[in-house]
Protein backbone atom coordinates (compact mmCIF):
# COMPACT_ATOMS: atom_id res chain seq x y z
CA UNK A 1 0.00 0.00 0.00
CA UNK A 2 1.30 3.32 -1.05
CA UNK A 3 1.82 5.93 1.48
CA UNK A 4 0.57 9.46 0.75
CA UNK A 5 4.08 10.59 0.29
CA UNK A 6 4.83 7.99 -2.31
CA UNK A 7 1.53 8.60 -4.01
CA UNK A 8 2.41 12.29 -4.36
CA UNK A 9 5.77 11.47 -5.91
CA UNK A 10 4.17 9.08 -8.39
CA UNK A 11 1.59 11.64 -9.35
CA UNK A 12 4.31 14.22 -9.96
CA UNK A 13 6.33 11.82 -12.08
CA UNK A 14 3.30 11.04 -14.24
CA UNK A 15 2.59 14.74 -14.82
CA UNK A 16 6.18 15.42 -15.86
CA UNK A 17 6.21 12.47 -18.26
CA UNK A 18 2.91 13.59 -19.78
CA UNK A 19 4.12 17.10 -20.50
CA UNK A 20 7.40 15.83 -21.93
CA UNK A 21 5.61 13.42 -24.23
CA UNK A 22 3.11 16.05 -25.35
CA UNK A 23 5.77 18.73 -25.96
CA UNK A 24 7.66 16.43 -28.29
CA UNK A 25 4.94 16.93 -30.94
CA UNK A 26 6.39 20.44 -31.81
CA UNK A 27 9.91 19.19 -31.55
CA UNK A 28 11.96 17.60 -34.28
CA UNK A 29 11.86 20.68 -36.56
CA UNK A 30 14.68 23.00 -37.64
CA UNK A 31 15.31 26.32 -39.35
CA UNK A 32 14.43 26.22 -43.04
CA UNK A 33 16.86 27.40 -45.73
CA UNK A 34 15.54 26.93 -49.24
CA UNK A 35 15.70 28.34 -52.76
CA UNK A 36 13.06 29.12 -55.38
CA UNK A 37 13.41 30.40 -58.93
CA UNK A 38 12.14 33.83 -59.83
CA UNK A 39 8.71 33.84 -61.49
CA UNK A 40 7.91 30.35 -60.16
CA UNK A 41 4.19 29.41 -60.28
CA UNK A 42 1.92 29.32 -57.27
CA UNK A 43 2.07 26.15 -55.21
CA UNK A 44 5.79 25.65 -55.84
CA UNK A 45 7.19 23.54 -52.95
CA UNK A 46 9.51 25.48 -50.68
CA UNK A 47 10.24 22.92 -47.93
CA UNK A 48 8.87 19.93 -45.99
CA UNK A 49 8.48 20.19 -42.21
CA UNK A 50 10.14 17.65 -39.89
CA UNK A 51 8.25 18.25 -36.61
CA UNK A 52 7.02 15.24 -34.63
CA UNK A 53 3.35 16.04 -34.49
CA UNK A 54 0.82 15.94 -37.30
CA UNK A 55 -0.91 19.33 -37.63
CA UNK A 56 -4.02 17.77 -39.05
CA UNK A 57 -4.50 15.06 -36.38
CA UNK A 58 -3.16 16.42 -33.13
CA UNK A 59 -3.71 19.45 -30.95
CA UNK A 60 -0.75 21.41 -32.34
CA UNK A 61 -1.15 24.47 -34.58
CA UNK A 62 1.38 25.91 -37.05
CA UNK A 63 1.49 29.55 -38.09
CA UNK A 64 3.60 31.52 -40.62
CA UNK A 65 4.68 34.93 -39.47
CA UNK A 66 7.23 37.50 -40.44
CA UNK A 67 7.88 40.14 -43.14
CA UNK A 68 7.36 37.89 -46.16
CA UNK A 69 5.00 35.34 -44.64
CA UNK A 70 2.27 36.19 -47.17
CA UNK A 71 4.42 34.66 -49.93
CA UNK A 72 3.97 31.19 -48.35
CA UNK A 73 1.17 28.94 -47.26
CA UNK A 74 1.04 25.59 -45.40
CA UNK A 75 -0.34 22.41 -46.79
CA UNK A 76 0.07 19.72 -44.13
CA UNK A 77 3.77 19.38 -43.49
CA UNK A 78 4.68 21.30 -46.69
CA UNK A 79 5.41 24.99 -47.20
CA UNK A 80 4.41 26.20 -50.68
CA UNK A 81 4.83 29.42 -52.68
CA UNK A 82 1.85 31.78 -52.59
CA UNK A 83 1.98 33.68 -55.92
CA UNK A 84 -0.55 34.45 -58.64
CA UNK A 85 -0.79 35.68 -62.24
CA UNK A 86 -1.00 39.29 -61.10
CA UNK A 87 1.46 38.79 -58.25
CA UNK A 88 4.64 37.21 -59.56
CA UNK A 89 7.76 36.45 -57.62
CA UNK A 90 10.04 39.25 -58.88
CA UNK A 91 13.56 39.23 -57.50
CA UNK A 92 14.17 42.78 -58.73
CA UNK A 93 11.21 44.00 -56.62
CA UNK A 94 11.35 41.80 -53.53
CA UNK A 95 15.07 41.40 -53.21
CA UNK A 96 17.13 38.23 -53.25
CA UNK A 97 15.82 36.64 -49.99
CA UNK A 98 12.37 36.08 -48.46
CA UNK A 99 12.34 35.90 -44.64
CA UNK A 100 9.55 34.43 -42.48
CA UNK A 101 9.05 32.33 -39.33
CA UNK A 102 7.18 29.12 -38.52
CA UNK A 103 5.63 29.04 -35.00
CA UNK A 104 4.30 25.81 -33.44
CA UNK A 105 1.50 26.18 -30.86
CA UNK A 106 0.32 23.50 -28.43
CA UNK A 107 -2.78 24.31 -26.46
CA UNK A 108 -2.26 27.87 -27.60
CA UNK A 109 1.13 27.86 -26.05
CA UNK A 110 4.17 28.53 -28.22
CA UNK A 111 6.26 25.43 -28.06
CA UNK A 112 8.81 26.15 -30.84
CA UNK A 113 9.75 28.71 -33.56
CA UNK A 114 11.79 28.11 -36.68
CA UNK A 115 13.31 30.63 -39.13
CA UNK A 116 12.48 30.45 -42.82
CA UNK A 117 14.94 31.98 -45.31
CA UNK A 118 14.23 31.45 -48.99
CA UNK A 119 16.66 32.71 -51.63
CA UNK A 120 15.10 33.83 -54.92
CA UNK A 121 17.19 32.56 -57.80
CA UNK A 122 17.56 35.15 -60.55
CA UNK A 123 15.99 34.65 -64.00
CA UNK A 124 17.01 36.79 -67.01
CA UNK A 125 13.61 38.38 -67.42
CA UNK A 126 14.62 42.02 -67.86
CA UNK A 127 16.03 43.85 -70.87
CA UNK A 128 18.60 46.61 -70.55
CA UNK A 129 17.33 50.18 -70.54
CA UNK A 130 19.07 53.52 -70.97
CA UNK A 131 19.11 56.22 -68.37
CA UNK A 132 17.13 59.02 -70.02
CA UNK A 133 19.49 61.81 -69.10
CA UNK A 134 22.36 60.10 -70.92
CA UNK A 135 20.62 59.89 -74.30
CA UNK A 136 19.30 63.44 -74.57
CA UNK A 137 20.27 65.62 -77.60
CA UNK A 138 23.80 66.99 -77.43
CA UNK A 139 25.23 70.31 -78.61
CA UNK A 140 28.85 70.09 -79.74
CA UNK A 141 31.09 72.75 -81.28
CA UNK A 142 32.47 71.98 -84.71
CA UNK A 143 35.89 72.92 -83.31
CA UNK A 144 35.96 69.80 -81.10
CA UNK A 145 39.09 67.87 -81.97
CA UNK A 146 39.14 64.31 -83.23
CA UNK A 147 39.60 61.60 -80.55
CA UNK A 148 37.83 63.76 -77.97
CA UNK A 149 34.94 62.41 -75.90
CA UNK A 150 31.62 63.63 -77.22
CA UNK A 151 29.28 62.15 -74.58
CA UNK A 152 28.71 59.05 -72.45
CA UNK A 153 25.66 56.81 -72.43
CA UNK A 154 24.61 54.61 -69.52
CA UNK A 155 22.27 51.61 -69.51
CA UNK A 156 21.02 49.46 -66.66
CA UNK A 157 19.85 45.85 -66.48
CA UNK A 158 17.36 44.83 -63.82
CA UNK A 159 18.98 41.42 -63.54
CA UNK A 160 22.37 42.95 -62.94
CA UNK A 161 23.87 41.57 -66.13
CA UNK A 162 27.04 43.06 -67.60
CA UNK A 163 26.36 45.45 -70.50
CA UNK A 164 28.56 46.42 -73.43
CA UNK A 165 28.01 49.26 -75.93
CA UNK A 166 28.54 49.51 -79.66
CA UNK A 167 27.55 51.90 -82.47
CA UNK A 168 25.52 50.96 -85.51
CA UNK A 169 28.00 51.15 -88.41
CA UNK A 170 25.27 51.03 -91.07
CA UNK A 171 23.86 54.49 -90.34
CA UNK A 172 24.72 57.53 -92.43
CA UNK A 173 26.61 59.34 -89.65
CA UNK A 174 28.34 56.32 -88.14
CA UNK A 175 31.74 57.38 -89.47
CA UNK A 176 31.82 60.37 -87.12
CA UNK A 177 31.81 58.33 -83.88
CA UNK A 178 33.35 55.28 -82.26
CA UNK A 179 33.39 53.51 -78.86
CA UNK A 180 36.85 52.42 -77.74
CA UNK A 181 35.92 50.80 -74.40
CA UNK A 182 32.78 48.69 -74.89
CA UNK A 183 31.90 48.64 -71.19
CA UNK A 184 32.29 52.38 -70.66
CA UNK A 185 29.61 53.81 -73.00
CA UNK A 186 32.00 56.65 -73.86
CA UNK A 187 31.43 57.94 -77.43
CA UNK A 188 34.55 59.33 -79.15
CA UNK A 189 34.70 61.74 -82.13
CA UNK A 190 36.29 59.86 -85.03
CA UNK A 191 35.93 62.46 -87.82
CA UNK A 192 36.13 66.28 -87.92
CA UNK A 193 32.85 68.16 -87.66
CA UNK A 194 31.88 70.89 -90.13
CA UNK A 195 28.90 73.11 -89.43
CA UNK A 196 28.88 74.46 -92.99
CA UNK A 197 28.21 71.01 -94.48
CA UNK A 198 26.30 69.20 -91.72
CA UNK A 199 24.58 70.80 -88.75
CA UNK A 200 23.02 67.71 -87.20
CA UNK A 201 24.21 64.12 -86.77
CA UNK A 202 22.58 61.00 -85.38
CA UNK A 203 24.38 58.07 -83.78
CA UNK A 204 22.66 54.76 -82.99
CA UNK A 205 24.05 52.91 -79.94
CA UNK A 206 23.29 49.33 -78.87
CA UNK A 207 23.42 48.21 -75.21
CA UNK A 208 23.84 44.41 -75.15
CA UNK A 209 23.97 41.84 -72.35
CA UNK A 210 27.23 39.92 -72.45
CA UNK A 211 26.88 37.38 -69.59
CA UNK A 212 23.57 35.78 -70.60
CA UNK A 213 22.63 33.34 -73.28
CA UNK A 214 19.68 35.50 -74.38
CA UNK A 215 21.90 38.54 -75.15
CA UNK A 216 19.05 40.93 -74.68
CA UNK A 217 19.75 44.44 -76.05
CA UNK A 218 18.25 47.88 -76.35
CA UNK A 219 18.84 50.72 -78.81
CA UNK A 220 19.10 54.48 -78.42
CA UNK A 221 19.44 57.18 -81.08
CA UNK A 222 21.32 60.21 -79.85
CA UNK A 223 21.06 63.46 -81.83
CA UNK A 224 24.21 65.56 -81.98
CA UNK A 225 23.68 69.21 -82.96
CA UNK A 226 26.79 70.82 -84.39
CA UNK A 227 27.40 74.37 -83.22
CA UNK A 228 29.07 76.85 -85.54
CA UNK A 229 32.65 77.72 -84.66
CA UNK A 230 34.71 80.61 -85.94
CA UNK A 231 36.77 78.62 -88.43
CA UNK A 232 35.71 80.07 -91.81
CA UNK A 233 37.06 83.07 -93.70
CA UNK A 234 34.94 85.83 -95.25
CA UNK A 235 33.49 85.15 -98.69
CA UNK A 236 32.64 87.80 -101.28
CA UNK A 237 29.16 87.49 -102.81
CA UNK A 238 27.86 86.19 -105.10
CA UNK A 239 29.94 83.08 -104.64
CA UNK A 240 31.07 81.44 -107.88
CA UNK A 241 31.08 77.64 -107.24
CA UNK A 242 33.92 75.67 -108.80
CA UNK A 243 33.42 72.33 -107.05
CA UNK A 244 30.41 70.64 -105.48
CA UNK A 245 30.12 67.09 -104.15
CA UNK A 246 27.09 67.33 -101.89
CA UNK A 247 28.99 67.74 -98.61
CA UNK A 248 31.63 70.25 -99.68
CA UNK A 249 31.18 73.32 -101.85
CA UNK A 250 34.21 75.27 -103.02
CA UNK A 251 33.70 78.64 -104.63
CA UNK A 252 35.84 81.59 -105.66
CA UNK A 253 35.42 85.29 -105.13
CA UNK A 254 33.70 87.08 -108.02
CA UNK A 255 35.42 89.69 -110.16
CA UNK A 256 33.43 92.92 -109.88
CA UNK A 257 33.29 95.28 -112.86
CA UNK A 258 31.82 98.69 -113.66
CA UNK A 259 32.04 101.22 -116.52
CA UNK A 260 32.65 104.93 -116.06
CA UNK A 261 33.16 107.84 -118.47
CA UNK A 262 35.53 110.76 -118.46
CA UNK A 263 32.76 113.01 -117.16
CA UNK A 264 31.93 110.93 -114.06
CA UNK A 265 33.04 112.39 -110.74
CA UNK A 266 31.93 112.21 -107.07
CA UNK A 267 29.66 109.28 -107.88
CA UNK A 268 28.89 105.95 -106.21
CA UNK A 269 29.86 103.03 -108.44
CA UNK A 270 27.41 100.20 -109.04
CA UNK A 271 29.29 97.04 -109.88
CA UNK A 272 28.31 93.86 -111.67
CA UNK A 273 27.43 91.06 -110.88
CA UNK A 274 26.34 92.86 -107.73
CA UNK A 275 27.41 95.31 -105.04
CA UNK A 276 30.73 94.68 -103.31
CA UNK A 277 29.67 92.64 -100.30
CA UNK A 278 31.25 89.87 -98.24
CA UNK A 279 29.87 87.58 -95.54
CA UNK A 280 31.49 85.64 -92.74
CA UNK A 281 31.87 82.02 -93.80
CA UNK A 282 30.44 80.96 -90.42
CA UNK A 283 26.78 81.47 -91.30
CA UNK A 284 25.56 81.05 -87.74
CA UNK A 285 28.00 83.63 -86.36
CA UNK A 286 28.24 86.28 -89.13
CA UNK A 287 31.07 88.22 -87.55
CA UNK A 288 31.10 91.92 -88.65
CA UNK A 289 33.59 92.73 -91.43
CA UNK A 290 35.67 95.79 -92.33
CA UNK A 291 36.47 96.72 -95.96
CA UNK A 292 39.58 98.40 -97.35
CA UNK A 293 41.31 98.99 -100.71
CA UNK A 294 44.70 97.29 -100.77
CA UNK A 295 45.87 98.65 -104.14
CA UNK A 296 44.73 100.42 -107.30
CA UNK A 297 42.88 103.34 -105.71
CA UNK A 298 44.66 105.81 -108.06
CA UNK A 299 46.06 108.03 -105.28
CA UNK A 300 42.69 108.58 -103.67
CA UNK A 301 40.66 108.57 -106.87
CA UNK A 302 38.55 105.77 -105.37
CA UNK A 303 37.38 105.46 -101.75
CA UNK A 304 35.53 102.66 -99.97
CA UNK A 305 33.10 102.68 -97.05
CA UNK A 306 34.74 100.47 -94.42
CA UNK A 307 31.41 99.16 -93.15
CA UNK A 308 29.34 98.70 -96.31
CA UNK A 309 32.00 98.17 -99.00
CA UNK A 310 30.49 100.89 -101.19
CA UNK A 311 33.08 102.39 -103.59
CA UNK A 312 32.91 105.99 -104.78
CA UNK A 313 34.75 107.81 -107.58
CA UNK A 314 36.19 111.07 -106.21
CA UNK A 315 38.19 112.37 -109.20
CA UNK A 316 37.29 112.14 -112.86
CA UNK A 317 39.53 110.51 -115.45
CA UNK A 318 41.22 113.06 -117.69
CA UNK A 319 42.04 110.80 -120.64
CA UNK A 320 40.55 107.36 -121.09
CA UNK A 321 43.15 106.50 -123.72
CA UNK A 322 45.93 106.91 -121.16
CA UNK A 323 44.05 105.17 -118.34
CA UNK A 324 41.51 102.85 -119.94
CA UNK A 325 40.94 100.83 -116.76
CA UNK A 326 41.70 100.48 -113.05
CA UNK A 327 42.22 97.28 -111.04
CA UNK A 328 41.28 97.58 -107.37
CA UNK A 329 42.16 94.95 -104.76
CA UNK A 330 39.46 94.90 -102.08
CA UNK A 331 39.98 93.22 -98.70
CA UNK A 332 37.24 92.17 -96.25
CA UNK A 333 38.53 91.17 -92.80
CA UNK A 334 36.82 90.10 -89.55
CA UNK A 335 36.63 92.87 -86.99
CA UNK A 336 37.50 90.53 -84.10
CA UNK A 337 40.23 88.67 -86.00
CA UNK A 338 41.94 90.56 -88.86
CA UNK A 339 43.89 87.44 -89.74
CA UNK A 340 40.69 86.03 -91.15
CA UNK A 341 40.25 87.96 -94.39
CA UNK A 342 39.49 87.57 -98.09
CA UNK A 343 40.53 89.57 -101.17
CA UNK A 344 38.54 90.27 -104.35
CA UNK A 345 39.24 92.21 -107.55
CA UNK A 346 37.18 95.12 -108.84
CA UNK A 347 37.72 96.32 -112.44
CA UNK A 348 36.77 99.86 -113.42
CA UNK A 349 36.63 100.41 -117.20
CA UNK A 350 36.77 103.93 -118.63
CA UNK A 351 34.53 104.03 -121.72
CA UNK A 352 33.35 106.72 -124.07
CA UNK A 353 30.13 108.46 -123.25
CA UNK A 354 27.18 106.56 -124.58
CA UNK A 355 24.65 108.82 -126.33
CA UNK A 356 22.78 106.44 -128.60
CA UNK A 357 21.36 103.00 -127.84
CA UNK A 358 21.86 100.17 -130.35
CA UNK A 359 19.00 99.37 -132.73
CA UNK A 360 18.14 97.05 -135.62
CA UNK A 361 17.19 98.53 -138.98
CA UNK A 362 14.44 95.92 -139.25
CA UNK A 363 11.99 94.54 -136.79
CA UNK A 364 11.67 91.22 -138.69
CA UNK A 365 14.38 89.56 -140.74
CA UNK A 366 13.40 86.91 -143.28
CA UNK A 367 15.54 83.81 -143.57
CA UNK A 368 15.49 80.70 -145.75
CA UNK A 369 17.00 77.23 -145.54
CA UNK A 370 16.92 74.45 -148.10
CA UNK A 371 16.22 70.99 -146.75
CA UNK A 372 19.55 69.18 -146.38
CA UNK A 373 21.37 66.50 -144.40
CA UNK A 374 24.24 68.84 -143.65
CA UNK A 375 24.82 69.26 -139.89
CA UNK A 376 25.24 73.05 -140.15
CA UNK A 377 24.17 75.62 -142.75
CA UNK A 378 24.19 79.40 -142.90
CA UNK A 379 20.71 80.94 -143.04
CA UNK A 380 20.17 83.01 -146.21
CA UNK A 381 17.75 85.75 -147.13
CA UNK A 382 16.24 87.07 -150.39
CA UNK A 383 18.47 86.63 -153.40
CA UNK A 384 20.23 83.73 -151.67
CA UNK A 385 22.40 86.18 -149.72
CA UNK A 386 23.76 85.24 -146.30
CA UNK A 387 21.45 86.60 -143.60
CA UNK A 388 23.25 89.06 -141.31
CA UNK A 389 21.34 90.29 -138.26
CA UNK A 390 23.43 93.15 -136.97
CA UNK A 391 22.58 96.05 -134.69
CA UNK A 392 23.62 99.62 -135.44
CA UNK A 393 25.14 101.94 -132.84
CA UNK A 394 25.40 105.61 -133.87
CA UNK A 395 28.04 106.21 -131.22
CA UNK A 396 30.45 104.72 -133.79
CA UNK A 397 31.22 106.21 -137.17
CA UNK A 398 30.67 102.97 -139.07
CA UNK A 399 27.72 102.04 -136.84
CA UNK A 400 29.44 98.84 -135.65
CA UNK A 401 29.91 98.52 -131.89
CA UNK A 402 32.48 95.77 -131.14
CA UNK A 403 31.12 95.47 -127.59
CA UNK A 404 27.68 94.29 -128.73
CA UNK A 405 26.93 90.71 -127.79
CA UNK A 406 24.26 88.74 -129.65
CA UNK A 407 22.03 86.08 -128.16
CA UNK A 408 19.10 84.20 -129.63
CA UNK A 409 15.95 82.94 -127.97
CA UNK A 410 13.35 80.74 -129.67
CA UNK A 411 9.80 82.04 -129.79
CA UNK A 412 8.58 78.74 -131.28
CA UNK A 413 9.70 75.15 -130.86
CA UNK A 414 13.25 75.55 -132.14
CA UNK A 415 15.35 75.12 -129.04
CA UNK A 416 19.04 74.41 -129.80
CA UNK A 417 18.43 74.35 -133.56
CA UNK A 418 19.94 77.77 -134.26
CA UNK A 419 23.01 79.72 -133.20
CA UNK A 420 24.02 83.32 -133.87
CA UNK A 421 27.64 84.38 -134.11
CA UNK A 422 28.95 87.65 -132.76
CA UNK A 423 28.98 88.92 -136.35
CA UNK A 424 25.21 88.45 -136.58
CA UNK A 425 25.35 85.35 -138.82
CA UNK A 426 22.67 82.74 -138.08
CA UNK A 427 23.70 79.07 -138.28
CA UNK A 428 21.17 76.22 -138.35
CA UNK A 429 21.40 72.50 -137.66
CA UNK A 430 19.93 71.56 -141.04
CA UNK A 431 19.94 67.81 -140.50
CA UNK A 432 17.30 68.28 -137.79
CA UNK A 433 14.97 70.39 -139.94
CA UNK A 434 12.31 69.32 -142.46
CA UNK A 435 10.75 71.02 -145.46
CA UNK A 436 7.91 73.45 -144.70
CA UNK A 437 9.18 73.96 -141.12
CA UNK A 438 8.93 77.53 -139.93
CA UNK A 439 10.61 78.99 -136.88
CA UNK A 440 10.51 82.45 -135.36
CA UNK A 441 13.40 83.51 -133.13
CA UNK A 442 14.20 86.60 -131.10
CA UNK A 443 17.65 88.15 -131.42
CA UNK A 444 18.91 90.31 -128.54
CA UNK A 445 21.82 92.67 -129.02
CA UNK A 446 23.37 93.79 -125.72
CA UNK A 447 25.88 96.60 -125.38
CA UNK A 448 28.27 95.13 -122.82
CA UNK A 449 29.50 98.57 -121.84
CA UNK A 450 26.22 100.41 -121.34
CA UNK A 451 23.96 97.40 -120.79
CA UNK A 452 21.46 98.70 -123.37
CA UNK A 453 19.67 96.17 -125.55
CA UNK A 454 17.91 95.97 -128.90
CA UNK A 455 15.48 93.30 -130.08
CA UNK A 456 14.51 91.90 -133.47
CA UNK A 457 12.81 88.78 -134.82
CA UNK A 458 14.00 86.31 -137.44
CA UNK A 459 11.39 84.39 -139.46
CA UNK A 460 13.00 81.27 -140.98
CA UNK A 461 11.35 78.97 -143.55
CA UNK A 462 12.68 75.61 -144.67
CA UNK A 463 12.33 75.08 -148.44
CA UNK A 464 12.20 71.81 -150.36
CA UNK A 465 15.26 70.41 -152.08
CA UNK A 466 15.73 72.17 -155.43
CA UNK A 467 13.36 75.00 -154.60
CA UNK A 468 15.02 78.38 -155.31
CA UNK A 469 15.31 81.06 -152.66
CA UNK A 470 12.98 84.03 -153.48
CA UNK A 471 14.74 87.05 -155.01
CA UNK A 472 12.64 89.65 -153.23
CA UNK A 473 9.70 89.89 -150.83
CA UNK A 474 7.32 90.62 -153.77
CA UNK A 475 8.85 88.46 -156.56
CA UNK A 476 6.69 86.08 -158.59
CA UNK A 477 8.50 83.29 -156.92
CA UNK A 478 6.35 83.92 -153.86
CA UNK A 479 3.28 82.98 -155.93
CA UNK A 480 4.72 79.54 -156.41
CA UNK A 481 6.41 79.33 -153.10
CA UNK A 482 4.75 76.03 -152.34
CA UNK A 483 5.20 74.48 -155.87
CA UNK A 484 8.10 72.75 -157.53
CA UNK A 485 9.97 74.31 -160.49
CA UNK A 486 8.27 72.21 -163.21
CA UNK A 487 4.76 73.07 -162.09
CA UNK A 488 5.61 76.78 -161.84
CA UNK A 489 7.05 76.78 -165.43
CA UNK A 490 3.98 75.07 -166.88
CA UNK A 491 1.62 77.58 -165.33
CA UNK A 492 3.72 80.51 -166.60
CA UNK A 493 3.67 79.12 -170.18
CA UNK A 494 -0.11 78.69 -170.05
CA UNK A 495 -0.59 82.28 -168.90
CA UNK A 496 1.64 83.53 -171.77
CA UNK A 497 -0.31 81.51 -174.39
CA UNK A 498 -3.62 82.91 -173.18
CA UNK A 499 -2.25 86.47 -173.35
CA UNK A 500 -1.04 86.02 -177.01
CA UNK A 501 -4.39 84.54 -178.05
CA UNK A 502 -6.32 87.45 -176.54
CA UNK A 503 -4.06 89.98 -178.32
CA UNK A 504 -4.49 88.29 -181.74
CA UNK A 505 -8.27 88.19 -181.32
CA UNK A 506 -8.36 91.89 -180.46
CA UNK A 507 -6.36 92.83 -183.60
CA UNK A 508 -8.59 90.70 -185.85
CA UNK A 509 -11.74 92.34 -184.50
CA UNK A 510 -10.31 95.81 -185.06
CA UNK A 511 -9.53 94.99 -188.71
CA UNK A 512 -13.02 93.71 -189.39
CA UNK A 513 -14.49 96.88 -187.96
CA UNK A 514 -12.52 99.11 -190.32
CA UNK A 515 -13.64 97.07 -193.36
CA UNK A 516 -17.34 97.60 -192.55
CA UNK A 517 -17.19 101.48 -192.73
CA UNK A 518 -19.11 103.62 -195.57
CA UNK A 519 -17.27 103.75 -199.04
CA UNK A 520 -17.86 107.56 -199.37
CA UNK A 521 -16.27 108.11 -196.04
CA UNK A 522 -13.41 105.93 -197.11
CA UNK A 523 -13.02 108.02 -200.37
CA UNK A 524 -13.16 111.36 -198.62
CA UNK A 525 -10.59 110.12 -196.29
CA UNK A 526 -8.47 108.97 -199.21
CA UNK A 527 -8.70 112.35 -200.99
CA UNK A 528 -8.01 114.30 -197.89
CA UNK A 529 -4.90 112.33 -197.33
CA UNK A 530 -3.56 111.97 -200.93
CA UNK A 531 -0.43 114.08 -201.45
CA UNK A 532 -1.41 115.33 -204.91
CA UNK A 533 -4.96 116.49 -204.10
CA UNK A 534 -5.95 119.84 -202.46
CA UNK A 535 -9.44 120.35 -201.10
CA UNK A 536 -9.09 124.04 -200.36
CA UNK A 537 -10.38 125.18 -203.66
CA UNK A 538 -13.03 122.51 -203.84
CA UNK A 539 -14.44 123.73 -200.64
CA UNK A 540 -14.63 127.35 -201.94
CA UNK A 541 -16.51 126.35 -205.12
CA UNK A 542 -18.90 124.29 -203.28
CA UNK A 543 -20.01 127.31 -201.32
CA UNK A 544 -21.41 129.02 -204.55
CA UNK A 545 -24.38 127.27 -206.28
CA UNK A 546 -23.83 128.80 -209.76
CA UNK A 547 -20.16 128.57 -209.98
CA UNK A 548 -18.92 126.30 -212.75
CA UNK A 549 -16.86 123.18 -211.84
CA UNK A 550 -13.26 123.39 -212.75
CA UNK A 551 -11.01 120.52 -212.93
CA UNK A 552 -7.57 121.20 -211.80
Amino acid sequence: MLTPWRLFLCQMALNIFYHIAKASLCLGGQDIFATVRENSPTGEIIAHLSINGDPGASSIRLCLTGENADWFYLEGRTIRLNSSFSRTLDREVLGSVLIAALTCYEDDIIRSRYRIMVEILNENDNMPYYLEDTIQPRYISELLTVNSMVFTVKARDGDGDTITYMTDKSTADASYFRIDLPNSGMVILDKPLDYETKTQLQVVIFAVETTTKEKYSTTATVTVNVLDGDDQYPQFQPCAPVYEDGDHNICTNPVYSVNITETDEDAVLYFSPGPIHAEDGDKDILTPLVYSILSGDGNGRFTIDSKTGEISLRQRVENRLLTPSFRLRIMAAQVNDPKKYSVATALVHVVSENRFPPFFNKTVYKGFLIESSSPATLVTTYGNQVLVVQAIDRDFRDGINPKIHYTMQPLTGSNKLYHISQDGIVIAKTDRLRAFDRHILEVIATDEESGETAHASVDIEVLQRGQPVPRSPFGEERLFGDMNAGMAGGIAALVLLVAVTVLFLFLWLAKRRRERRDPADRGAVALGKHPNVSLRWFQQEASSPIAPRHVL
